[in-house]
């Protein structure tokens, strides 16, 4: 009994000196103390908690919006969703009779991550490539644009850092991005890589236009990346209905008329062209006879059963054009070149003359049929490295080229009459 006294005296003394001494301090517990003044408002004497209340709805009322800058626009964030903590509580509570404090919000956003990946992917652009386009009159070029890429990490980092740092203003993170496919790029890819040129007889009317008609429908082709060329798909077939004329052409060891006269010449001089651009050559065959606009092996004749192919091997597009100017057909290749230099060899192995020609009389004198020499022959590629050096010598064709024997028209002979003289 004596002892629960004991106990009890020492909680009342206790007691009485916490209430003394808070009394003595001049501040009653729960209350703020009296003339303090919290960010301009006068709170002294207030509770605590109606303290905190009245400045955080001053804050509330305060708060700084944040602007982020972007491509998009102004995007501002404010109350409700930029929220804030604070340390009001513990400030008010251990300020001083009379003293004026102030109160710094932290503002806070909830939703950064999610709304600054919004925004992102609201402002990101994909970048354009350039584009080129190739006809008989050459090639036009669209300059690509550029793309835009958002760096969200970077973004993310500035908005908190300016959260913290009570900044009004950040921007997004961005940068250009350049199109894989530029216009500078497009340039390099359609350089000429070969021209080659062959001469005719421009007088020969029929001739002269079927030279420039399948010029005019090989003028514009685009070889695509490890795909093969054909020249009769190309040109098409050799026809009336086609738009063709008849003209002189070589059939089975002779000259003879028939319709597309001279479209060998277009496909020869292609050929030729196709070799020097490093094309694969697929498919090419010789005249029966010796032609005299090109070096023997390296004609290529085509026909309704014979083909002129060659395969591009880049992995970037080979284009085609050719013209007609004059007595002249010439065949340009463009591409982006594989820093090889390509030419070609003609190699005779041996000449067979023609017999004595024939005759036979007529009206008038001329050459019915004029003589060929036969010749055997192969043909080469050489390859040569950017420094002049000899790579490679790779065989073409052997091809055999037939005798022709010449026929001449000579004049005939008038029948002589003897008169006989009358006697008496």
């Amino acid at each position: 009994m004596i002892k629960r006294k004991k106990i009890l005296l020492s909680l009342l003394f206790a007691g009485s000196f916490f209430l003394s001494c808070t009394t003595l301090c001049g501040f009653t517990f729960g209350k703020v103390r009296s003339g303090v003044v919290a960010n301009g408002l006068e709170v002294g004497g207030m509770s605590v908690r109606e303290a905190v209340s009245l400045v955080r709805k001053n804050i509330v009322e305060n708060l700084p919006p944040l602007t982020i800058l972007s491509p998009a626009g102004k995007i501002e964030i404010s109350y409700p969703e930029l929220s804030f903590t604070d340390d009001a509580e513990t400030v008010l509570k251990n300020a001083k009779k009379g003293e004026s404090v102030v109160i710094r919000p932290v503002r806070q956003w909830a939703n950064a991550e999610s709304r600054i990946q919004e925004l992102c992917d609201r402002c990101a652009r994909l970048a354009v490539d350039a584009e080129v386009s190739f006809s008989p009159s050459g090639f036009t070029y669209r300059a690509g644009k550029d793309g835009l890429v958002c760096d969200y990490n970077e973004t993310l980092s500035r908005v908190f850092d300016a959260l913290a740092g009570g900044e009004r203003e950040v921007s997004l993170e961005s940068y250009a991005c350049a199109p894989a496919l530029t216009e500078e790029i497009l340039k390099e890819r359609t350089k000429r890589l070969s021209s080659y040129t062959t001469n005719f007889d421009a007088s020969n009317a029929n001739r002269t236009y079927n030279i420039r008609l399948a010029a005019e429908k090989l003028a514009g082709t685009v070889i695509a990346p490890h795909t093969e060329f054909s020249f009769n798909k190309r040109v098409g077939k050799r026809t009336a209905e086609n738009g063709f004329k008849e003209s002189v052409v070589i059939f089975d060891g002779q000259f003879v008329k028939g319709v597309g006269g001279g479209v060998c010449q277009l496909s020869t001089t292609l050929f030729n062209a196709a070799l020097r651009a490093g094309m694969q050559i697929t498919e090419s065959r010789n005249h029966s006879l010796s032609v005299s606009y090109v070096q023997p092996s390296l004609d290529a004749m085509v026909s309704e059963y014979s083909d002129l192919k060659f395969y591009n091997p880049h992995d970037t597009p080979v284009y085609l054009n050719a013209r007609v100017q004059g007595g002249s057909v010439t065949v340009e290749c463009f591409g982006l070149s594989d820093g090889m230099r390509y030419e070609t060899e003609s190699v005779v192995l041996y000449r067979l003359a023609p017999p004595p020609a024939e005759t036979v009389e007529g009206d008038e004198e001329k050459v019915l049929r004029a003589e060929k020499e036969g010749i055997a022959s192969e043909s080469y590629r050489l390859v040569y490295d950017q420094r002049g050096r000899l790579l490679k010598r790779e065989l073409l064709r052997r091809d055999n080229y037939a005798v022709v024997r010449g026929l001449n028209q000579i004049k005939k002979q008038e029948e002589q009459t003897e008169n006989s003289e009358k006697t008496d």
